[in-house]
């Protein structure tokens, strides 16, 4: 190989984007990336060449870790233990690794998406939605009324729901009771069956 052929080639780019079937963007890196960035008198002597090679084998990692940081940070492809840790970001610290898999991370999608709501109607509704995997209907007492037209009993709100979805009944009213909010009385139904309240706790305490 002629000096000039050694000139251009040092110059190439270490890392070439590619197209995967997905349509994303992907760096494919150059196997000798940082050995062709030396001068061109480094290049031709062996001893530099198999020196630098060291640093490139441990920079490889690093560079491929950069590569694919954005994929870490998508809840639908990367490790679960990552995607739960996620979740503690947006008060979502507290769900159960035993859970499906497929569960954990609708969990940490749908407390993103439904923060700004926790603890009202709609968000409770979304919620469990989005632990059913299917409708669910909210009930409560609370609302906007003239002076002294506010109902006596504002304080109660009633959840129903048609299955429990990958959950147990017990796993899913653990998960329900931390959405309530505190001062409201609740009731969870599972199609015509009460399956928890808060009165029934408060009895048996």
């Amino acid at each position: 190989m002629t000096v000039p052929e050694m000139g251009r080639e040092r110059r190439t780019t270490a890392a070439v984007l590619t197209q995967p079937a997905g349509g994303q963007l992907r760096p494919r890196r150059d196997p000798d990336w940082m050995i062709r960035q030396l001068p061109v008198q480094m290049v031709s002597h062996d001893f530099f060449r198999r020196f630098v090679s060291i640093f490139q084998e441990l920079g490889a990692g690093l560079m491929e870790d950069v590569d694919n940081v954005d994929a870490v940070l998508d809840v639908d492809v990367a490790p679960v233990e990552f995607v739960r840790w996620l979740g503690s970001w947006i008060g979502a610290d507290d769900i159960d690794s035993s859970l499906p898999e497929e569960l954990q991370r609708r969990l940490v999608v749908g407390a993103a998406r439904t923060l700004t709501w926790r603890g009202t109607a709609a968000g409770l509704e979304d919620y469990l939605e989005l632990l059913s995997g299917g409708e669910a209907q909210v009930e409560d007492g609370g609302g906007v009324h003239r002076a002294g037209e506010a109902p006596p009993d504002p304080g109660w709100v009633r959840l129903r729901v048609a299955s429990t979805g990958l959950l147990s009944r017990a796993e899913f009213v653990a998960l329900v009771r931390d959405e309530v909010p505190a001062h409201a009385r609740a009731e969870l139904y599972v199609g015509d069956t009460l399956i928890w309240s808060t009165s029934q706790e408060m009895s048996s305490e």
